[in-house]
């Protein structure tokens, strides 16, 4: 018999970014373990997609287009699918966009601004309609919540040239250690996830790089890039009753490379 908390029937989860990738992952996972599922993505196509996949376990499913960066898009967003699914009990903040430049000082402003307006802002629109809806909940009687931001290992190591992407990953580790301390009360936990080198369409150009993958996957103590469903089980940990005393904190999901 499966350890009960990890059942996530009854709960609903809400990815942004989920239709491919690392929010695709995790979905599917939770998906798997019993969970309704809203996803965001702005591309209908790989919206449908990706609903289609998630239907197969049996699960009700929202997708949605949602731009994460337009503020009325996501409270509107939120409000249809609480409206749709009755409720959210799980928030995954995945939506991001990468954007560098050849060097720091020909950092073009258009693209950090875009990149933080993504990264970083949409991480704040989600949650802020995240902890509306959970503390209006808790409000009645029913506590309870999980936020999850999709961080980067960028956080931690220096990203050259790529400053923007690495200032909005750190950015919302700081965002989640506040959630987490304002809104334990509420029985709302917040944590982050920090990804290291993973397969998605993010780290296309670098899979195909053999330069890159000589220099750098090697380096990685698994000796292999990172897959989607490698985030599986820690969404459905972080999504279930499992969690429920694990807060404020941060998963570092990278193969071992940031010790070796």
């Amino acid at each position: 018999m499966a350890y009960k908390p990890f059942d996530l029937t009854g709960k609903v989860a809400l990815v942004t970014g989920g239709n491919g990738g690392i929010g695709l992952g995790m979905a599917d996972a939770m998906a798997q373990a019993g969970a309704d599922i809203v996803i965001w993505g702005t591309n209908a196509e790989k919206n449908a997609i990706a609903e289609a996949k998630l239907k197969v376990h049996g699960v009700k499913v929202l997708a949605q287009k949602i731009d994460v960066a337009d503020e009325h898009a996501v409270s509107a967003g939120f409000v249809e699918a609480v409206g749709k699914m009755g409720r959210v009990d799980t928030v995954v903040a995945n939506a991001g966009i990468g954007g560098g430049a050849k060097s720091f000082a020909e950092f073009d402003t258009a693209t950090y601004r875009r990149v933080l307006s993504v990264n970083l802002d949409g991480v704040f629109f989600t949650f802020r309609e995240a902890c509306k809806h959970m503390v209006a909940r808790a409000a009645e009687g029913d506590t309870g919540g999980s936020l999850v931001a999709i961080s980067s290992l960028s956080a931690l190591d220096g990203a050259a040239r790529n400053e923007a992407y690495a200032s909005t990953k750190g950015a919302v580790i700081s965002m989640i250690r506040a959630i987490a301390v304002e809104h334990a009360r509420y029985g709302v936990r917040a944590n982050a996830i920090l990804p290291g080198w993973i397969a998605t369409d993010m780290t296309a150009g670098a899979q195909g790089n053999d330069k890159f993958n000589d220099a750098v996957i090697k380096r990685v103590p698994v000796r292999r890039w990172g897959e989607p469903e490698d985030f599986g089980g820690m969404a459905v940990y972080l999504a279930s009753d499992a969690s429920k005393f694990h807060t404020g904190d941060s998963f570092l999901i990278d193969g071992g490379y940031a010790i070796f």
